[in-house]
């Protein structure tokens, strides 16, 4: 299994477009995706603006297989905006 945490800045006026976008990729992700075990959008009780994607795949095909679908680019370039920053990454393999 491979873990992604995606830590994601939003303009403090645009977190319900934000929001709004993601929760609608999230839904696409959850209906297409089985190798994609967790996929969540978290928001930070300290710090405004700020929100963590909890993602967890079951192989690295399925982590490929999400960044090249067609609703993941479109709501990448949807939430590009919204954004105050470039989202950071971080790749975590899974201790089993």
């Amino acid at each position: 299994m491979i873990g992604v945490v995606a830590t994601l800045k939003v303009q403090p006026d645009k977190t319900s477009e934000f929001e709004a976008v993601f929760l609608d990729l999230s839904a696409k992700v959850k209906a297409n995706e089985p190798g994609a075990i967790v996929y969540q959008l978290t928001r930070s009780k300290t710090e405004a603006g700020a929100y963590k994607v909890l993602e967890l795949y079951a192989s690295a095909d399925a982590l490929k297989h999400h960044g090249g679908t067609d609703y993941f680019k479109a709501a990448g370039a949807a939430m590009a905006p919204f954004l105050a920053g470039r989202p950071e990454i971080e790749y975590l393999d899974a201790v089993e």
